[in-house]
Order: C-alpha cells, then structure tokens, then sequence
C-alpha cells in the first residue's frame, strides 16, 4: 500500500483522534509551531554564524583524517524520515511525538548554540544536505556545532518510532551518523555526544505535552 492510497487502519486511528478537541488544538498549535520554527532558521543561523568561539583540541578528530561522507549522511537521514512518515501516516501519536519533540529539541539547540560559542573544527569539509541546508540561508553554516543536529534529529526519530525493525534501524543509523559527522569533521565529539545526552529526556518531555490529555503510547507496533 502506497503512502498516498487509502489506509483504513491510518484513517481510523486519525479519526478517532480528531474527535478530541485537546488532540486538535495540539495538532494545530504544534504545526504553527514547526512551520514558525523553520521560517526564523534562516536568520539564526545566519547570525551565530557571525559568533567567534574556541577550536577544540578534540583528540577524536586529531586520529581521523577528514573525508567527504555527505551522500551516506544524506542517505541515513532521510531514509528514516520516510519511514517516520509513513508510520505517522497510520498513528497520530507518532505524529505528535515527532513534531513536539522536534520543537523542544530545535529550540534547546538554538539556546545552548549561543551559550556555547565554537568555531568549527579544523579540516571540517561542507556537508551536502540539499534539503537540510535548505534552511541555512543562503551561505553555508559551520558554527551550529554545540549539539549536533543531524544526530539528535536522527535519534528523536529512533525515539518516536515503534516498531522493532524500524527502532533497530533508526538507533544504528543515528550511531553511525554520528560516526561520519566525526569523519567529515562537521562537528566535534562533545556535539555527538550531546545530541544523545540532551535529546533522550528533551524527548520525554516532549512526549507528555504531545499526548498528555488525549491519548496514551501504544506498545504494540503501528
């Protein structure tokens, strides 16, 4: 069945949901928010761009030769988001889990980016994510470093999936994204390492607000 055919059990589970006004109001509140969200990148990241910060002595990266790893990024990336799409397709919950963890996620970014001032790491080569830097501005980004959000945004998706095989893809490519980001010299070890550290329990707040009210996580895959 295609993302864009019918899908009785999607259907019901998105109508059901609908009839509860605190699911609609949520449903709204979070895409106006996403939508804001991404209209204001553009401008932040073009200001912390203009930031000056250290460069760390990072002994990670001091053993790893730069190489350009942007296609398998690339690849990682929105390969989980189609399946997080299509999975949101037939549950509401995985739907809202992703949107507000998503929002609580980006704006936790946006503050420890400015808290935490970085010039980027030495050898780092420009990341190719057409869509992705879509939302940069018009020149490149190097200074979103403290943490990284390829990696959390990669782990919130493993977070907000259900179903085993998907959990399993999901948590490995966010483990090996996190790898080639190092590779690349895109970010530093301590940004990897945040994105996991900080995302785990931003998510879990995430997920009271986005289903508090209307509906409790259902276990069994979607």
């Amino acid at each position: 069945m295609g993302i864009l055919t019918p899908d009785p059990t999607g259907d019901l589970a998105w109508r059901v949901a609908w009839q509860s006004s605190i699911f609609r109001w949520k449903f709204i509140l979070g895409v106006i928010g996403v939508i804001t969200l991404l209209l204001t990148f553009p401008l932040f990241f073009q200001t912390i761009e203009k930031h000056t910060g250290p460069v760390l002595n990072d002994w990670v990266l001091n053993q790893l030769p730069p190489h350009d790893v942007s296609i398998a990024i690339f690849l990682l990336i929105w390969a989980t988001a189609i399946i997080l799409v299509i999975r949101a397709r037939r549950s509401p919950a995985i739907f809202m889990l992703f949107i507000y963890g998503y929002l609580i996620v980006s704006l936790s970014r946006m503050l420890s980016i400015n808290l935490v001032p970085l010039n980027p790491p030495v050898g780092l080569i420009p990341l190719i994510d057409p869509i992705s830097n879509a939302f940069y501005g018009k020149s490149y980004i190097t200074k979103d470093l403290f943490y990284s959000g390829h990696t959390s945004t990669l782990f919130l998706m493993f977070l907000c999936l259900r179903r085993p095989g998907d959990r399993l893809f999901g948590l490995i490519g966010s483990l090996i994204v996190g790898g080639l980001l190092l590779v690349q010299h895109v970010h530093y070890t301590i940004d990897v390492i945040g994105a996991f550290v900080f995302t785990y329990p931003l998510y879990w707040l995430g997920k009271k607000i986005a289903l508090s009210g209307w509906n409790q996580v259902d276990t069994r895959p979607d």
